[in-house]
This record gives C-alpha cells, structure tokens and sequence, in this order.
C-alpha cells in the first residue's frame, strides 16, 4: 500500500463538523492500508486573530513572540482532528512541528523549511498510526518556534511529503481541481486533469491561487507528486507533475 500525504486548509477544518468531514476522508484511506500523515492549518479566520492579538499587545512585538502566538492555530487543529479521528475508532496522534522536530531557519514569520527528522514519524506510520501534524510551524536554530508566512501549510505538506518519500502529496481546498480561469467567474472554465509544476507556477504568477507558488517550487525541486482536491465533493481533481510523467501518460492512452 501507498503512503500519502494529505493536507487540508483552514476552510476544510473550519468547524467540528467539517473536521469530522476531514476524519472521515482520513479513516477511509487509512482503512484502505495506506500510511497516511495528515498536515493541517489553523481553523478559518485563526490566524488573522491571532495576529490581531498581537498587534492589539503592541504594534511593534517581538518576532519571536509573535511566531510563539500565531502558531497556537495550528495546534489546536490537530488536536482536534486527532481526537476526531480516535473517536471513529482510529489511531492517531497529533505532532507539533518541534516535536519531529521540522527544522528551520531563524527568520522569524517567514522561516524556511531546513529539514525533516522523519525517525518516529515513520516508525509510527509502519505501526499504523495516522500522524496529524501542525502546518505553517517549525523549530529555528535557537530551538524556539518559528512560523513560515501565509500559505505556510502547503509547504509544510510538501516537504513532509518529501521527507516521507511518499507516493503524493493531496491539498485539499475548496475547489474540486486547477481550472482554466475562475469557474465562479467565467462558466466555460475547464478543470485540468494533469498539469505540470511549470505550468502550475505561470498560473499562480498571473494571480492563480490554488497552490501556494512556494509549496509549487518545492515540489518541482523535490519531485512530490500534488494533487488538488475538494474537500467537500467526492470527484476526480488536478494532478501536477513533473512534464515526463504527463508525456508518458499520452503516449500509453495513445
């Protein structure tokens, strides 16, 4: 069986009952015998309070302070969604991200992501246990916790995709795909069924934004299978993949 990646954003995790939405989609692959991580974000409209706390505290805060609050978002969704999770009879168990630790650089509110200790995590998949790990967080030189800037999430899920060398990485958001243009703006938009890293980060250049272009980039550098899914509507979503595997899979459908 696959191991696989799946990260929902804060939309997805936005109540109990969109976390228990989120459970159910877990249970059902790891039912399936998959090793399965699950990478999360702060629950919708999260963040922003939080960093309006902040700015309430003072206007000109610490870094470092700043990063310790923001990032109590993400912690309270994996203990939600661990607990959701046990409660449907599934082993699971939440990881804060300087518990793995995911090491990064010092750079306060936008960190980048160094590297993985994937040691117990992958011990804990082979025994079946689901890992819920908190996105958007990491542990700097100074060993204090760190933050990576808005969209943080999808990176986090990418480079533990990678980390984990696992068979792909699946985001799931609020739209069921990567279209053409806006469908809630232009009727005839068309859904793609594969599209390529290159591709993928010309149409979050021009505004596209389904992949956070970070989280795109990683994954072209790392080789990270995406797929681009709904949360909310079982169908079909947009695989982004390296140009060979697309060109392969044209010349076997003929």
């Amino acid at each position: 069986m696959a191991r696989i990646v799946m990260k929902f954003g804060g939309t997805s995790v936005g109540s109990i009952e969109r976390i228990r939405n989120v459970a159910q989609r877990v249970k059902r692959e790891a039912d399936a015998g998959h090793e399965v991580a699950v990478v999360v974000s702060a629950m919708s409209g999260e963040t922003d309070r939080l960093v309006q706390l902040t700015q309430d505290a003072s206007p000109l805060h610490d870094a470092r302070e700043y990063d310790v609050v923001v990032a109590t978002g993400e912690q309270v969704t994996i203990g939600l969604v661990a607990i959701t999770l046990q409660s449907m009879g599934v082993n699971a168990r939440s990881w804060l991200g300087w518990q793995l630790p995911v090491r990064t650089s010092g750079a306060h509110g936008a960190a980048r992501i160094l590297d993985i200790d994937t040691t117990m995590l992958v011990q804990r998949l082979a025994q079946g246990q689901v890992a819920v790990i908190a996105g958007f967080q990491g542990l700097g030189p100074d060993n204090r916790v760190t933050t990576l800037g808005r969209g943080g999430s999808d990176t986090s899920a990418v480079a533990v995709a990678a980390a984990l060398k696992a068979e792909r990485c699946d985001i799931y958001t609020d739209v069921d795909g990567v279209y053409t243009t806006d469908p809630r703006i232009v009727a005839k938009a068309r859904k793609i069924d594969r599209i390529t890293y290159e591709e993928m980060l010309e149409m979050a250049s021009l505004g596209a934004k389904v992949l956070q272009t970070r989280s795109v980039e990683l994954a072209m550098k790392k080789g990270v299978r995406l797929q681009v899914l709904s949360s909310f509507e079982d169908r079909p979503g947009t695989l982004v993949v390296d140009e060979e595997e697309i060109v392969e899979q044209e010349l076997v459908s003929g």
